[in-house]
């Protein structure tokens, strides 16, 4: 494995450690399931998934759209270990998803999709984190639904922390993010140091440092609540047993088996968005293989339920911060996975000394890079029929959540493509008069459908009468039988308004037909 890329690699993957960091305990608080099971999951899909999958900047991890799941699933399956067992049985539905090359799925999403939800997951981040950034930290940081685990939303979360500041946390984080951008703006040009030595690094030990100066300061000190919580084990019996091991005699529960369906479609499918996101970001854009991105998934998801971890994904948040931090290949996100591992296991209490409000800070930054208001002026410039699609999914990711608001957008952009179609069936072109006939030729489209049915119909009908028509069909490789029945009528209704047609192929030109139904049977024989 070549090392040219590690002074790129290892700075970016402190970023994305401490990104992960607060994403994994959140994410596993706000699914209701232990703590450390949230820290498994960011390692094995660091290490193990970083390692076998083809992806370069992408990173996998507990994903904040499984939470809902999670959180449901551990209740009804009568305990974790139960559930556990689904993670590990979604692996292997994974892996077959990957031998039987479903992921092609994911080229099957609009690239103004793509954009919004990169657009929207970021100002999500900044939504949520405004709260953190500020020392108000009643809502879990991996929470991104709309309607949080605490019974507030996105806003309302926001005016509740108006009345809830804390200062203390609050000033580390302005001085934390005054540096990451002096870092990023300034100083990174100023000397090779700089690129070697992150911000997000010296903000973070500087809010070590403000921590353990202001400890037992009313005013300006930071509260145990507004650190970040690692557990701490006494000995490595106690360690031992934070892992969790599934239950195998509830297999033949078929609550599992759904569940573990549930887990390995949704998984997979948000994994595939992530993929075909984090490639549009990649600045060397390089192509993700999606079947082998899969069972590299499936992989560690089995890994992770072995071993008492939450379902992993592929995860735009730390992918992003990977490739904003300069992150060159995949060695970034193994690095990461190692970070995590050897930070919960040598220095959990050191870890327990971190301001929530700095990494807060941290991720306000990935967030404004993921949605810089130059973004939604290029779309708009584009056009409605990327602007519309693009401003549902947004809005649908703000308002529900990741995967939902992925689906309006995909469903509107459908809508657009049918719009589209319906438009471009035909072109109508009233030429001159010919012997006192109206002249007027309509050319089809490439492929004509069902769809385009109507407009076609229409146009027809306004035909008036004592005219010719010329009916090219030189381009026209698919023309859908519902289509040519609708001709057929028209070519009774022709001869009775005194209308003469002539169809005009590559094949040579016929007039007024007898049977146009034999005409285009005959045509696709020959």
């Amino acid at each position: 494995m070549s090392t040219k890329t590690l002074k790129n690699d290892i700075p970016a993957s402190i970023v994305v450690f401490f990104v992960a960091l607060p994403l994994c305990l959140g994410i596993a608080l706000a699914s209701g399931a232990p703590l450390f099971s949230g820290l498994i999951a960011g390692i094995i899909g660091g290490i193990v998934v970083g390692a076998i999958s083809g992806s370069q900047i992408g990173v996998s991890g507990p994903a904040a759209g499984l939470a809902a799941i999670v959180l449901t699933a551990i209740g009804t399956l009568g305990g974790f270990e139960n559930f556990l067992l689904a993670v590990v049985i979604a692996g292997f539905i994974q892996l077959i998803f990957g031998f039987l090359k479903a992921g092609i799925l994911g080229y099957y999403f609009p690239s103004s999709v793509i954009k919004g939800m990169l657009t929207g997951i970021g100002i999500i981040i900044i939504l949520k984190q405004i709260p953190h950034f500020f020392g108000y930290d009643a809502d879990p940081s991996g929470d991104f639904a709309f309607i949080q685990v605490d019974g507030e939303n996105t806003f309302s979360e926001i005016l509740k922390m108006v009345n809830n500041i804390s200062l203390g946390a609050t000033i580390i984080a302005f001085v934390s993010l005054a540096i990451l951008i002096l870092w990023e703006k300034v100083l990174v040009h100023k000397s090779k140091i700089f690129k070697i030595v992150q911000g997000a690094l010296v903000a973070v030990v500087l809010g070590i440092i403000y921590y353990t100066a202001t400890t037992g300061n009313a005013t300006f000190g930071i509260k145990n609540a507004h650190l970040v919580s690692v557990p701490v084990p006494t000995d490595f019996n106690s360690f031992l047993g934070q892992f969790s091991f599934p239950n195998f005699g509830a297999i033949t529960n078929p609550a599992i088996w759904v569940t573990a369906f549930t887990i390995a479609l949704v998984a997979s499918l948000e994994t595939l968005l992530c993929v075909e996101a984090s490639d549009k970001i990649d600045p060397q854009k390089r192509v993700t293989p999606t079947n082998r991105e899969l069972m590299a998934q499936g992989t560690g998801n089995i890994i992770s339920g072995l071993i008492g971890g939450l379902p992993i994904t592929q995860v735009i948040v730390r992918s992003s911060a990977n490739a904003q931090s300069g992150g060159k290949t995949k060695k970034s996100a193994i690095i990461h996975g190692f970070l995590l591992l050897f930070s919960v296991v040598l220095i959990p209490g050191l870890l327990n000394m971190i301001p929530l409000s700095v990494l807060a800070a941290i991720l306000l930054l990935v967030g404004y890079k993921l949605a810089k208001p130059a973004m939604f002026k290029t779309i708009y410039q584009q056009g409605w029929k990327q602007f519309v699609p693009f401003i549902v999914t947004v809005l649908g990711i703000i308002f529900t959540d990741l995967l939902v608001g992925i689906t309006l957008g995909l469903l509107v952009g459908v809508v657009v493509i049918l719009i589209k179609s319906y438009q471009n069936s035909h072109f109508l072109h009233i030429e001159d008069k010919n012997n006192g006939m109206k002249k007027l030729r309509m050319t089809l489209a490439e492929e004509v459908t069902f769809i385009n049915k109507g407009a076609i119909l229409k146009e027809l009908n306004s035909i008036p009468e004592d005219s010719y028509l010329e009916l090219d069909i030189t381009k026209t490789r698919f023309l859908d039988y519902d289509i040519v029945e609708i001709l057929e009528d028209f070519a009774g209704i022709a001869k009775s308004k005194n209308i003469s047609i002539l169809i005009i192929s590559e094949r040579g030109n016929v007039e007024n037909p007898p049977s146009y139904k034999e005409f285009f049977k005959l045509r696709k024989a020959s």
